[in-house]
């Protein structure tokens, strides 16, 4: 009996990972490989659209998100959040956005046709750029966690949360690490811009 009720509740904790949480945040603790002040691995992957994006060749910022999977509840959550917030992303913070999972290119285009995505989902095939920055699994081992890494210009990690429940805070921490390496946003104003005139 003990077993049965065991297993039962594995279970619901286990499908429980890929559903949005309500309002109550949570971080979750965990040995992850990459650190605050190390420089992130760097990769080289197909996104949506056939073309290859690697880390080295952004210079600028970058928030690198780990998700469990294309098309399921959380982490299409989570994608559209991103979504919502990526001109902001790259206008008022200079920075980029990927986001990473297991999946084949043929199945992230299909996610980013779905959701309209205006920024690069990778294809992770194999989750070997997923264990190069140490992304722990998540629902005792079962699931691909959901992590989130922000990176200076330089590739140096400045900022990790991981919260496999609540997919759509990821989005909030993220811009809140960039208004950290950007002090001008994070006083409500962005450098004006300045065009030279026509001749």
């Amino acid at each position: 009996m003990f077993c049965q009720i065991l297993s039962v509740s594995m279970l619901f904790v286990n499908a429980l990972a890929f559903m949005p949480a309500g309002p109550i945040q949570r971080s979750f603790g965990t040995s992850l490989n990459l650190k605050v002040g190390e420089t992130a691995p760097d990769f080289k992957l197909e996104d949506q659209n056939g073309k290859f994006v690697s880390r080295s060749s952004i210079k600028k910022p970058l928030v690198v998100y780990f998700y469990p999977a294309d098309s399921t509840p959380g982490c299409t959550a989570q994608s559209n959040a991103f979504n919502a917030q990526v001109k902001d992303i790259r206008k008022q913070y200079g920075a980029d956005l990927v986001g990473i999972s297991g999946q084949n290119a043929e199945s992230k285009q299909k996610f980013a046709a779905e959701l309209g995505l205006d920024f690069s989902i990778l294809a992770d095939e194999g989750d070997a750029v997923r264990k190069a920055f140490g992304v722990p699994k998540a629902g005792f081992g079962f699931f691909p966690g959901r992590v989130t890494y922000v990176l200076d210009k330089s590739g140096e990690c400045v900022f990790v949360y991981d919260n496999l429940v609540d997919a759509e805070s990821h989005v909030q921490k993220a811009t809140e690490a960039l208004a950290e390496l950007n002090p001008a946003a994070k006083a409500g104003f962005a450098l004006p811009k300045f065009e030279l005139p026509k001749f």
